[in-house]
């Protein structure tokens, strides 16, 4: 089945954050040294990749808003066919080398890529397409440059804001200025940026107000009279709302950014008990007396992303990095963000907090093994009726003939339900290579993955390491 398309703007990434900056179609045009020539289909398109295939069925491989290059074997027999499935499978466009299977793009293919809506380049004999897989990568590494450079100032900007004498508008200003939009702050109706139509304007109130109760999630994001809408949870059931017309790569974490300073600047609790909950956790204490009667969630997370967002969007400025991790406190229950894998403890009361935090340790690992955003703490069940020791002695003797890269593989299979293409896409490897891989794990394990008890165990041995 073929994956789900990325976002034509600017592509899907968790919880619908955009991944890069796409390469646009009229970047690659531009190119003289390419040559590259528009024939059918739109003009304009986001690029994120490149891909070459001769397959007549090329879009089980593809992620979406690939370039797909070929040199006509693939579409000979079935065009539209050929390209109904690539539009289907979210490719950005179809670049046709005219050397050497022809001389020419055929007419039934640009009538295709016409009907379906899908960008048709012309490639020409001199140009490899290597060449072109090139240049998509080096104008991909200069967008992501410039990106990285504007989400740097912005942060910037956002701090000094927070510095001025009124610094709640002063941030709440700055924050519309760096996205290019509208912002406003809940309850109190403080906006800031352009006025925006009505659709857009009710959508994000609803959004806001949604974040904002009790029990609500700490981010929801929305599109509603042309805009793209997002809502962060502040501390006491105050909420932050941003409306652009577009969204680029770090508008997230600009606006996680802003969501911090405003949490630290409108908190109701003085910063003194804040710090002092947050000591006293880390002295394995009893931090009872700073903080309300909860229920607390302990979290435990790993990623590439900033703590300081990861706090704002799970709403709490109580955070420590922490053996290679970040582990957090909040009183609202988390969910899964972008970027990270977390593990969250049982609700739990101040004076139980140690426990919490040991719950979310070990759920983080499960999350880690499982290859999935979030786990939450869980009765022990069947792990919990063997010994730590025991389990890993039967797992090391279990697993002792498979290399890393075969366990790993195992384990996204195993935690994928035997999916081929679900496993590839989550190791960043073809689906032939998981096949081969989890083939070689059952001769040098003398065990058939197929059957379910074989499954039980291997999945099992795997969660011990």
């Amino acid at each position: 089945m073929p994956a789900a398309p990325r976002d034509p703007e600017y592509g899907n990434g968790p919880a619908g954050e955009p991944l890069t900056p796409p390469v646009l179609l009229a970047s690659l045009l531009a190119d003289r040294e390419l040559g590259l020539r528009h024939l059918a289909g739109p003009a304009a398109a986001g690029v994120h990749g490149v891909h070459a295939s001769e397959m007549p069925d090329p879009s089980p491989y593809l992620l979406g808003g690939e370039l797909l290059l070929t040199a006509g074997a693939g579409p000979a027999e079935d065009p539209d066919g050929y390209v109904a499935r690539l539009a289907g499978a979210g490719a950005a466009a179809l670049g046709f080398g005219v050397a050497p299977v022809h001389e020419e793009v055929p007419a039934a293919l640009a009538e295709a890529c016409a009907r379906h809506g899908l960008p048709l380049l012309e490639v020409p004999p001199r140009t490899p397409f290597s060449a072109v897989a090139r240049a998509v990568g080096r104008l991909t590494a200069e967008a992501r440059t410039r990106e990285l450079r504007r989400t740097t100032e912005a942060q910037q900007a956002l701090a000094a804001a927070a510095a001025r004498p009124d610094p709640v508008p002063a941030v709440l200003a700055r924050l519309a200025a760096s996205l290019g939009g509208s912002v406003a702050l809940w309850p109190g109706g403080r906006t800031a940026g352009p006025e925006l139509p009505a659709p857009a304007r009710e959508a994000l109130s609803a959004l806001l107000a949604r974040v904002g109760r009790e029990g609500g999630p700490a981010t929801a994001t929305d599109r509603a009279g042309g805009h793209h809408l997002a809502a962060y949870a502040l501390a006491g059931r105050a909420a932050l709302g941003t409306a652009t017309p577009a969204r680029a790569p770090g508008d997230h974490t600009v606006a996680s950014v802003a969501a911090v300073l405003l949490t630290l600047l409108t908190a109701e609790r003085p910063a003194g008990a804040e710090a002092a909950a947050l000591t006293r956790l880390l002295l394995d204490g009893d931090p009872a007396a700073a903080l309300t009667a909860g229920p607390w969630y302990a979290v435990h997370a790993r990623g590439s992303g900033d703590p300081q967002a990861l706090a704002a969007a799970l709403g709490t400025v109580l955070l420590d990095p922490h053996e290679g991790a970040v582990r957090l406190l909040t009183d609202r229950e988390p969910g899964a963000q972008p970027g990270w894998r977390l593990g969250v403890s049982a609700p739990a009361a101040p004076d139980a907090l140690a426990a919490a935090d040991a719950q979310a340790g070990r759920a983080l690992q499960r999350a880690e093994a499982a290859r999935t955003p979030l786990a939450r703490h869980a009765d022990a069940g069947f792990a919990g009726l063997v010994g730590r020791a025991e389990a890993r002695a039967h797992a090391e003797a279990l697993l002792g003939p498979l290399s890393p890269a075969l366990r790993e593989t195992l384990r996204a299979w195993l935690a994928h339900h035997g999916s081929w293409d679900r496993t590839a896409a989550a190791l960043g490897i073809h689906r032939n290579t998981v096949r081969q891989r989890v083939a070689r794990c059952a001769v040098l394990l003398e065990r058939d993955p197929d059957d379910p008890d074989v499954r039980m165990e291997l999945w099992f041995a795997l969660r011990q390491e």
